[in-house]
């Protein structure tokens, strides 16, 4: 990698802000963001492929041109976890969790606080970035042991859980009290994507796909053909197969799933990774698997999967009634135990 400054421009779309300029010096240092093996590949149609780690995954991109945007794209990634990332101690989010009144934040922040804020009203609390320390006290996240925890404790933690008693003026984030603690993990794979797929754009890359963890943005065309992507089976055995292959036309897809993550307690109970922000509790719903698309951004409909998981399949359906641009497969069990597949 040489060594060099990266100028590149970056347009937020939230409330009409302007993406500002951005200056970053590389250096031969590895940083944590940076994946940690990158293959770069140009096939015989003039596809560039990048591939690597990042959040705890992997990405791939895809695009129509020559030209080698890894550099660039490290630095964006460098970017969102200084802001957003609860792993790292120093990050902006992780220093306004620990009380630190002095954090003045990003547009990376602002954009993020500003969708949270839209579909938490949107879906009546059931996505809701301040459930930190429920996540935390159930154990889920890398290296933490799942658990059960009492109905008071769960009383007790929800009292710092609400969107509604957090607010964002001048780049300051005001909390009602310490016990609110942000993570924004469950759209933060979606809102990458998007950073990615808009940086490609400033540079006149019309045809491309941006996958990370399963979460997708597609635009234009792969050559002379849609871009195709496909919805996994949800098996809980642990093997792999398709449920159903998807066109994107200028859409972004995201996909939630309770059947391979979670754990059974001493009761017999099934802890699963979806916290129901409403009341608190880590219990799954009829729902298996939800995917979700519109032709907007994928930290949207990362937000909305996360919300229908937890609201359940009748809730869903009703508030699909209203949101007729959200395209989804739900997939679930009847009532004899068999898979279902409702499609709008």
């Amino acid at each position: 990698m040489r060594r060099e400054s990266i100028i590149f421009a970056y347009k937020f779309n939230i409330m009409i802000q302007k993406y500002f300029f951005f200056i970053i010096t590389l250096t031969a240092l590895s940083f944590v963001t940076c994946n940690k093996k990158v293959e770069k590949k140009l096939d015989k149609e003039g596809i560039t492929k990048l591939e690597g780690a990042i959040f705890g995954t992997t990405y791939h991109i895809k695009y129509l041109d020559s030209i080698n945007h890894q550099e660039s794209i490290d630095s964006l990634f460098e970017l969102m976890n200084k802001s957003l990332s609860t792993y790292i101690p120093s990050s902006d989010i992780s220093r306004i969790n620990r009380g630190d009144s002095t954090v003045i934040v990003d547009d990376l922040f602002v954009e993020v606080f500003e969708k949270a804020k839209k579909i938490y009203n949107e879906t009546d609390g059931y996505f809701d970035p301040t459930i930190g320390k429920l996540i935390d006290a159930y154990g889920f996240g890398s290296g933490k042991e799942r658990k059960s925890i009492s109905n008071e404790e769960v009383k007790e933690l929800m009292e710092g859980v609400g969107f509604d008693k957090v607010r964002l003026k001048d780049r300051k984030v005001y909390r009602e009290n310490n016990n609110i603690e942000f993570n924004v993990n469950a759209f933060a794979k979606g809102y990458g994507i998007d950073v990615v797929g808009r940086f490609l754009e400033t540079k006149g890359i019309q045809n491309y796909l941006v996958e990370i963890g399963g979460e997708i943005r597609a635009r234009g065309k792969k050559q002379d053909k849609v871009w195709k992507v496909a919805i996994e089976k949800p098996n809980i055995d642990g093997t792999r197969s398709l449920q159903k292959v998807i066109e994107l036309n200028d859409e972004s897809m995201a996909t939630s799933g309770n059947y391979r993550k979670f754990k059974i307690n001493e009761k017999g109970e099934k802890i699963v990774h979806t916290i129901n922000a409403r009341t608190g509790l880590a219990s799954e719903s009829n729902l298996l698997s939800v995917s979700v698309r519109m032709k907007g951004d994928c930290a949207d409909v990362d937000a909305y999967a996360t919300a229908f998981l937890a609201m359940g399949l009748e809730e869903t359906k009703k508030f699909l009634q209203k949101h007729p641009e959200l395209k989804v497969v739900l997939l679930y069990n009847d009532e004899n135990n068999e898979l279902k597949e409702f499609v709008n």
